[in-house]
């Protein structure tokens, strides 16, 4: 009697769905029960891939190249046998590519601060997979836990400029999960700003202040003690 065709099951042999670039991957698709002889095809988002053709109800095996980003997305097979009308699908497979971080960007708002400021320090790497995590250094010394962002966003720390000890260079690590694949950003470094000398303004007052008393008394002079001269002659 004719089997009823089972949904199959599409699994990746090697058990991972990360993948690398120019990676070779193999995908089995498989029915439990139908009727011989089985077709299976393997679509990549509705688009067929490939097509095989199964004696009996082994396994068929799809071999892959992950050689661009484009390789990479949602796979499903589809198996097709005499009997069954219009095939049953598997679910749904979903690749990601794995990918090194890029050299990370240390950038803050201001290069300059006051003593006793609050700055902030931004770090982000623009490509690499997801989650990626951040932490910041001055020197050669920790100055922020791990901070993983599993967004493409900049991970952001503050540092409390007290003093010119605070000034120094700075630098950001970025790592993910590829192996042996860390990177180091950009140096940055803080400038004390001047602060503004409280004299200043003081001595300004003073000035207007003479340059009025000179003014009125050249004034004075003129309608004053002037006329006061000529009337007593």
């Amino acid at each position: 009697f004719p089997e009823i065709l089972s949904n199959p099951r599409l699994t990746p042999v090697w058990g991972t769905l990360e993948v690398v670039m120019n990676q070779n991957v193999s995908l089995s698709c498989h029915s439990d029960s139908g009727s011989p002889p089985v077709t299976y095809t393997l679509f990549k988002q509705n688009q067929m891939v490939s097509t095989l053709n199964r004696a009996d109800l082994s396994p068929v095996l799809f071999n892959l190249t992950i050689s661009s980003a484009s390789d990479v997305g949602e796979y499903k097979c589809k198996a097709e046998d005499k009997i069954s009308n219009g095939g049953k699908y598997s679910r749904s497979l979903n690749f990601k590519l794995k990918e090194p971080v890029s050299k990370p960007v240390l950038s803050s708002p201001a290069s300059q601060a006051k003593a006793g400021q609050n700055v902030t320090l931004s770090c982000l790497s623009e490509n690499g997979s997801l989650p990626i995590t951040y932490i910041f250094f001055k020197e050669k010394q920790t100055i922020s836990r791990p901070v993983k962002m599993w967004k493409r966003e900049a991970a952001v720390i503050f540092v409390l400029i007290s003093s010119s000890i605070d000034l120094g260079t700075y630098k950001c690590r970025a790592s993910n999960s590829f192996d042996n694949n860390t990177k180091y950003s950009n140096s940055f470094n803080f400038t004390l700003a001047e602060e503004t000398s409280n004299s200043q303004p003081l001595i300004i007052s003073l000035g207007l202040i003479l340059l009025l008393l000179v003014i009125g008394f050249a004034l004075a002079i003129q309608f004053f003690i002037i006329p006061s001269c000529k009337a007593s002659e």
